[in-house]
Parts: structure tokens; sequence; C-alpha cells
């Protein structure tokens, strides 16, 4: 979500201004235990027909402010499920584009340099406003798990294999970004790039660029992630969970 100069971006600036020594002793790997590059590890995505990652990757551009995972997701989603434009004098739609179409002010707010990012509901309202908007023929289902119980787990593993099916559909995780990373403690929306069911672990695509590439995690690190409530630092984000909203082919 918004990635103000608290935790990672804080200890940049800080470790900036160290000498060598001291930076050596102060700076942490970029991804911590939970997370791993997914360059270290391709075998899956040469292996398998891995339909969402070849249909999605190509269209997931960085978040155009510290606050625009929502719109940068939601962006990559509907062009991965829309493909490249069939037309020369065509363009893909940028985030900036898709808010324009939806003419959501509240949108463009939230997400805009210093805005407080979006709620899980929001989330939910804005990409069925996104998709009327590019009149894309596809229905929003989300699934906002309390807690990390078994049941929860079940549901999870269950979209994940619905949605490795085809790339006809598209599921966004809103999580704390730091359970997984091991960086800061904040609310974060990417798109879901795979899922290997025999290792049982998720690619995540990110938007957050400036720090990260794609990686993958565990699913039960990811549930982790859903269920933990955001901090009060985060201002009217305080107390939110996340989960998936899943954009569903009309059956």
């Amino acid at each position: 979500m918004s990635r103000y100069p608290t935790f990672a971006a804080a200890a940049v600036v800080l470790v900036a201004a160290l000498p060598v020594a001291a930076q050596e002793e102060e700076d942490y790997a970029k991804l911590g235990p939970d997370a791993q590059i997914f360059t270290a590890d391709t075998s899956y995505l040469r292996s398998a027909p891995a339909p969402d990652y070849w249909a999605f990757s190509a269209f997931v551009k960085p978040q155009f402010s510290t606050s625009a995972c929502s719109i940068a997701t939601v962006t990559a989603a509907i062009n991965g499920i829309m493909g490249q434009p069939e037309w020369a004098s065509e363009t893909i739609m940028t985030q900036q584009n898709l808010l324009e179409l939806t003419g959501n002010a509240e949108w463009a707010a939230l997400s805009a340099e210093g805005g407080d990012g979006v709620t899980f509901q929001q989330l939910v309202d804005f990409t069925g406003q996104a998709l009327a908007a590019v009149g894309l023929d596809r229905s929003v289902m989300q699934f906002n798990p309390t807690a990390a119980t078994d049941m929860a787990r079940g549901q999870v593993v269950n979209l994940l294999i619905e949605n490795e099916a085809s790339p006809d559909d598209a599921i966004m995780v809103y999580f704390n970004q730091g359970v997984v990373t091991g960086d800061w403690d904040g609310p974060h929306i990417a798109l879901i790039g795979a899922y290997d069911a025999a290792t049982d672990r998720v690619l995540i695509l990110e938007v957050d660029q400036e720090w990260y590439v794609p990686y993958w995690t565990s699913v039960d690190v990811l549930l982790d992630a859903m269920v933990k409530p955001t901090s009060a630092e985060h201002g009217v984000l305080e107390g939110e969970t996340g989960g998936f909203v899943m954009i569903r082919a009309a059956s």
C-alpha cells in the first residue's frame, strides 16, 4: 500500500548515512526466510503450463506511487485477461488510463502519492467498477478469512488450484507484505502469478518493483499475511485484514 519512510524505507535512509562497516552490520537480506526470489528456482515455470504466469507477468508494471498498489494490480489483472490489443493504433492500458475510465475520484486520491491506500472492501468494489469501465464480462469474488484455520487454508488451496487452471481469471491478494518478505509491517496488494501444488508455493507478481521482483512463498505464510490486522500507524487502514479478490470468467 503506502510505503512511507517507516521500517525498510527509513532503514535505507539511516543506513546510507552510516560508515561502510556500520552498514554491513545494520543492513539485512532483501527477502526473509519465508520468501524466495523466483529466479532461484524456475523449475515449475519451465515444466508446468503455468498459464497465469505467462498471461500476466508481461503486464505487471510498477505502481506509479507508493500508494498505488491497488490500481497497479487491477490494471495488470485486466490487461492480462484481455491480452495485447489487436490493432497497431491501440495502446496497452496504463494505471492512469484505468483511473480515468472509471472516473473514480476517490480511488485516484487513495492511489496518489501520500494517499491512504484502499481497504479490502474498496478493492472489491473498485475492481467491479474497473471491469464495467472496460466492458469486460467477468464477476468479482471475494475471500476474506478472519483466521488461519485449516478450513481457511483449504479454501485458499482450492481457489489457487482453480485459478491455476486457466488464464481467463485472476487472483489479487491483499496481505501484510512484511509477513512474507520480512520487511516493513504494512498492507499491500499484488497479483498471484502461479501455484505449484507439489511444493505448496505461491508466486507473487509484485507491483512494488522499486523493492522487489516476483517471489515464491508458502500457502501457510501467505495465509498468515492475509489475516494479520493492519497496525495503528496506518491510520484509516488500522485493523484491516486481507484475502483474495478473484476476477472470474462469467459462468
